[in-house]
């Protein structure tokens, strides 16, 4: 061991004494250093502090008497209040209940379509046939649900419907897709599943991109059939992207979707696919009983935080990276 210039060294390798090593550099100095970045950032942080954090403050509605004349502040405090009182009410129970069956029909049928797809159309080897077929199954999504719901009552209405007339030609009697209740959650999936699948594969194609192909070819040469590679190579390598998307449909579980009910329900199904956002749109603005419609949002927001919670432990539990 020697000493020279304040170096250690034993043998041929030389230690670099602690106190020269290079300091970290402080928060203001790595954001500095990134500036540009953080400049290109700034747009999205600042619509998000604007238009998701600070109107959380009106989140004190739920816990007061809101009168619009007297504004938040100026407002009687309630309390819990309208919170025992949605409690004891059997319709709000009735619409939890929709929402979540409405949501669990989305998730189980919804969620492995785009995602089946996806490897479908991994494997086509015909470019042109290819994104003809992404092209046409893309298209829905860019829809509205107003104009859907128009084409969704020519295709299904039991008088002129395209599909009961088809039925009728053969002999059967009509069936009620959007007036029965045992039918209308079928045709709500039916149709969210019609609009989003096809943009939803979107991000599986692209993580199916990724996919070095020296794995595929690797698997070839072990003899491993078009399944096995499925199972063994392409499965497992998209696996993280599945888990994360999947954690982020259970986080928003109790959104089952308020545009495309409020298009397509009617006072005739309310029992089955009245849910909490159309029953907090009816007793918020059409009653002017906002209190209560904070409410019932503030109680789906903590449930929705909940699950979102529970969903990223369980995925960090399986060895995945999770949303933070």
């Amino acid at each position: 061991m020697s000493y020279a210039d304040g170096e250690y060294r034993v043998g041929a390798k030389r230690l670099i004494p602690s106190n020269t090593l290079k300091k970290k550099p402080k928060l203001w100095s790595y954001i500095w250093l990134h500036r540009y970045l953080y400049f290109m950032l700034a747009p999205a942080i600042i619509y998000y502090i604007t238009f998701h954090y600070v109107p959380m403050y009106g989140a004190v509605v739920a816990f007061k008497d809101f009168s619009i004349t007297k504004g938040i502040l100026g407002s009687d405090w309630a309390g819990l209040k309208h919170f025992n009182y949605l409690f004891s009410q059997d319709k709000f129970w009735q619409v939890i209940t929709n929402t979540i069956i409405i949501s669990l029909y989305r998730l189980t049928f919804g969620f492995p379509a785009p995602i089946i797809v996806a490897l479908l159309l991994n494997e086509v080897r015909l470019k042109l046939f290819k994104q003809t077929v992404q092209t046409v199954i893309y298209l829905p999504h860019f829809i509205s649900w107003v104009i859907l719901g128009g084409l969704m009552i020519n295709l299904l209405s039991t008088d002129n419907g395209v599909l009961n007339n088809i039925i009728k030609a053969l002999g059967g009697a009509p069936v009620g897709f959007m007036s029965e209740e045992s039918y209308f959650r079928g045709t709500l999936v039916f149709s969210m599943i019609w609009k989003e699948f096809g943009w939803n594969t979107i991000i599986y194609m692209a993580a199916l991109a990724g996919i070095n192909p020296q794995l595929y070819e690797a698997a070839v040469m072990d003899g491993a059939n078009r399944w096995q590679r499925l199972a063994h190579v392409t499965l497992p390598l998209i696996r993280g992207t599945i888990i994360l998307l999947l954690i982020l449909r259970l986080g928003g579980i109790m959104e089952a979707g308020f545009e495309q009910i409020y298009v397509l329900y009617h006072p005739g199904v309310y029992n089955v696919a009245d849910i909490i956002d159309t029953y907090v749109y009816r007793i918020g603005l059409t009653e002017g009983r906002f209190s209560l419609a904070a409410a019932v949002g503030l109680f789906k927001s903590l449930i929705n935080f909940v699950l979102l919670v529970i969903a990223n432990k369980l995925a960090r539990m399986m060895g995945e990276q999770g949303v933070y």
